[in-house]
């Protein structure tokens, strides 16, 4: 590997217009042959296979590094969720990748990067026009950096959930290299399209549910159906109760609960009045129509376990008719920064926002940021007909097709802040890259597996302490 082929530590690239240096835009035919140029830095075949240094950093130092600002009392809980499989240590791990990915070859054809772009951070969401869409979900990791890193978070996490569902080599390898066939034609398809088109364009649910294996399709309609269901009214339901005529959210602990520090409550009021300051005046007018009623501490997803993350119910109507639930979910420095350089963005929550904009074809209207003493924060609807599949369920026709979906959708968010023309010549038409790709994962899935074991292993001796079923 030569020196050109690593990414290393500095300032992170910055996204803007396709330009010569000189300051005249690139023609199409330029940046076509920008993308073939890279092959001869980057060949497409060195992005296959995947070993461990010597100088690999222990994962669980680096695990440990992170834990150190979360609450104490729901480590254990991380840890009990990301031991129920390799699957869920791989999601739980993305600073662990983020470290093992710095020394892979990269183009230098940058992005705007999810970051943390495995098979669970896709779903389905509302925009803003009330249309179900499907696209990433989670941008806690998000900075401009190389796009070869999300393929292969999205690709590693699809063989390694054919593994969690008992599938055969072949049928994995089968799903693995449909995530990046998928994502490889749907950016020829984007480097034919004008600007406007590509930063139009969404996947409607109503458009990929066709492209499903027919068995899935009853399950899948279901899922569209509930993800409908799942809205504010519905929450209000699931996690509030009327006592001593107050609504209030109910403890749950240590998934749901309201903490004794009345000072924490304080702050989080603090974190939601300065947070108002970062929407549009249309939106901050809507917000302030509504109090806050009740906060309470809330557990989410399994990397983020730990972090300070609350919910907020609010009403503009003492009826009960008219609520509104906001996730106040805290942002820190992205895994990516130590490898790619420092975010431009003087607090986190911001980051997280302005990268969740550029890489969603819509984003919720109360999307917005903070900072209080030395944590940063964004805000958001905690929920909003979201909806996620269920990859455990998935039989391997179905598990191929959800992750061409997932593919795909990587593509268009890709494409909106960088070059898909010269992503595309750099990709070709042939499946190189793709087989390539399916390589690594193979190889990123065993380490996966090991590092696992290692937590299993930890936690059954007592080294480590867990919570698990939870």
């Amino acid at each position: 590997m030569s020196s050109d082929d690593v990414v290393v530590a500095g300032a992170p690239p910055e996204l803007g217009p396709l330009m010569h240096s000189g300051g005249e835009l690139m023609t199409r035919a330029e940046r076509r042959q920008l993308g073939r140029e890279r092959r001869k830095v980057t060949q497409r075949s060195s992005h296959a296979g995947w070993y461990a240094p010597a100088t690999r950093r222990d994962p669980f130092a680096v695990l440990e590094d992170q834990n150190r600002r979360r609450f104490p009392d729901l480590v254990p809980l991380r840890w009990g969720r990301m031991v129920a499989s390799p699957f869920t240590f791989y999601r739980g791990a993305a600073a662990v990748m983020a470290a093992d990915l710095a020394g892979t070859p990269s183009t230098g054809l940058d992005v705007q990067v999810c970051g943390d772009a495995h098979l669970q951070n896709f779903g389905l969401f509302a925009s803003p026009e009330r249309n179900l869409l499907f696209d990433l979900n989670d941008f806690d990791e998000t900075l401009p950096g190389p796009w070869e890193w999300d393929v292969k978070r999205l690709a590693a996490s699809v063989e390694l959930a054919a593994r969690d569902n008992g599938f055969s080599k072949e049928q994995a390898e089968a799903a693995t290299l449909e995530s990046v066939a998928s994502y490889r034609s749907w950016m020829a398809v984007l480097a034919d399209q004008t600007q406007l088109d590509v930063w139009y364009a969404k996947v409607d649910v109503d458009e990929i549910l066709p492209m499903l294996p027919t068995e899935a399709l009853k399950r899948s309609a279901k899922l569209v159906e509930r993800a409908r269901r799942h809205n504010t009214l519905q929450a209000l339901d699931k996690l509030t109760q009327v006592v001593d005529g107050r609504r209030v959210i109910v403890d749950n602990p240590p998934i749901v609960e309201h903490l004794p520090d009345v000072t924490t409550y304080h702050a989080v009021h603090t974190v939601l009045d300065r947070y108002k300051e970062t929407l549009q005046e249309d939106k901050r007018l809507l917000l302030e129509r509504f109090e806050i009623i009740d906060i309470a501490r809330k557990v989410v997803g399994v990397g983020s376990v730990g972090t300070h993350c609350w919910i907020a119910l609010c009403t503009a109507d003492r009826e009960d008719d008219d609520p509104l639930f906001l996730q106040i979910k805290e942002a820190n420095r992205s895994v990516l920064e130590p490898w790619i350089g420092a975010s431009k963005y003087s607090t986190h929550g911001e980051r997280v926002v302005v990268g969740q904009r550029l890489l969603q074809a819509a984003s919720d209207m109360f999307l917005g940021w903070t900072k209080f003493r030395e944590r940063h924060y964004y805000i958001r609807q905690l929920r909003d007909m979201k909806g996620s599949a269920v990859v455990s369920s998935m039989t391997p026709a179905v598990l191929s097709s959800y992750a061409g979906v997932c593919g795909r959708t990587l593509a268009r968010a890709h494409a909106r802040t960088g070059d898909p023309i010269a992503i595309s010549a750099y990709l070709g038409e042939g499946d190189t890259f793709d087989k390539a790709i399916a390589s690594f994962s193979k190889d990123y899935a065993d380490q996966t597996e090991r590092d696992h074991a290692i937590l299993r292993a930890a936690i059954d001796t007592g080294k480590i302490q867990a919570i698990e079923g939870r």
